[in-house]
């Protein structure tokens, strides 16, 4: 029995649905083993650079939150850093003032954000896309003043001082090499991406993508297009408030600059370099920006944006799907050339 009928058996009174297509996009690709495999050996090759490494898987996981909303809803937004910078300060909160468990903080840090995300968004969503941009840079803005301000409860331009991060499981600290901060923040990464990666090949990802191609056409499909741009940007909140929070577990501190416009700046650039909608998108910019961040500022502090400008403008240019669109359409250029020349072969061989 295949899966067809196996839809139609369990529902007699409706029409034959195939889900094959469905679960077969949802399993894993060769490639995609191998693309996991690199964390792991990363830590045994660049045992000096855990720090750094630590603080790539951030960003990626940062990115994939935005590439949930933005990839795959098409909710533009400037203003992604203020669930960001809600998850960093509840984490080191927590931890200032006893609670240095660093699970329990991720997933209070995941509440407070995943609040935010849920009450801002019935604003976001108002209006348009100009709209939608200038509301979520206004919450971003606002939040990263009421942080400067208050600077009995944040540090404000001093930042949040005094995190004392317990050890996880009560047995593994976060040392100053980086080790456990390493393994802890591609561990929580992996189990966020696998949890993403459901979700876009369910029918609630499916539905998102349609409702970023033609949003008034869904209503007419039943979808509740309102309640599903809730409930992502809710969970696009969620994981940014996690990436926040790993960033203060981290690191022991919290700055003014987790809720400051250009880490929002950078994210979109993240997603431009990688290709959104397309969750490894996120993750492959974010590594491209971070290695090219790091070794291009240490050639040159002062002019390092420029070459970083030049090559995001030679995305754009040749591109414009990002760097895994680019390879993809360069693959199947590929193979249709080879294709081509083995039809030419083969007709060639018959005359």
């Amino acid at each position: 029995m295949n899966e067809t009928t196996t839809v139609a058996a369990a529902h007699p009174g409706s029409a034959a649905l195939d889900l094959g297509p469905f679960r077969r996009a949802s399993r894993w690709r060769p490639l995609e083993y191998v693309f996991w495999v690199i964390p792991v050996a990363a830590y045994f090759l660049f045992g000096d650079d855990l720090l750094l490494m630590s603080q790539i898987a951030i960003m990626c996981l940062f990115a994939l939150s935005l590439d949930l909303i933005l990839g795959y809803a098409g909710i533009l937004s400037l203003g992604h850093a203020a669930f960001f910078g809600l998850g960093a300060y509840t984490a080191g909160l927590l931890a200032k003032y006893g609670m240095g468990d660093p699970l329990i903080g991720l997933v209070l840090a995941a509440l407070v954000a995943g609040l935010g995300g849920f009450f801002s968004s019935f604003l976001v969503l108002r209006g348009n896309d100009l709209t939608r941009l200038l509301v979520t840079l206004g919450v971003s803005l606002m939040l990263f003043e009421l942080a400067n301000k208050l600077t009995d409860f944040t540090g404000g331009v001093d930042g949040l001082q005094g995190v004392e991060m317990q050890p996880l499981f009560g047995l593994f600290g976060f040392d100053m090499f980086g080790r456990t901060g390493y393994i802890y923040s591609v561990t929580v990464l992996f189990i966020m991406f696998w949890f993403a990666r459901r979700l876009v090949h369910a029918p609630l990802g499916q539905s998102l993508r349609g409702i970023h191609q033609n949003g008034l056409r869904m209503p007419a499909l039943g979808v509740p297009v309102n309640r599903r741009l809730v409930l992502i940007y809710t969970v696009g909140a969620v994981y940014a408030g996690v990436a926040g929070a790993l960033l203060t577990q981290t690191n022991s501190f919290v700055s003014l600059d987790v809720l400051s416009f250009q880490r929002s700046a950078d994210l979109m650039i993240i997603l431009v370099l990688g290709g959104t909608g397309r969750l490894y998108g996120a993750l492959v910019g974010s590594i491209v920006f971070m290695v090219a961040h790091h070794y291009l500022a240490g050639i040159n502090p002062q002019y390092w944006q420029f070459w970083l400008g030049l090559f995001l403008v030679l995305i754009v240019l040749f591109a414009r799907d990002g760097i895994l669109g680019g390879a993809e359409r360069l693959i199947a250029w590929v193979r249709h050339k080879s294709s081509g020349r083995k039809t030419q072969a083969q007709t060639e061989g018959a005359q």
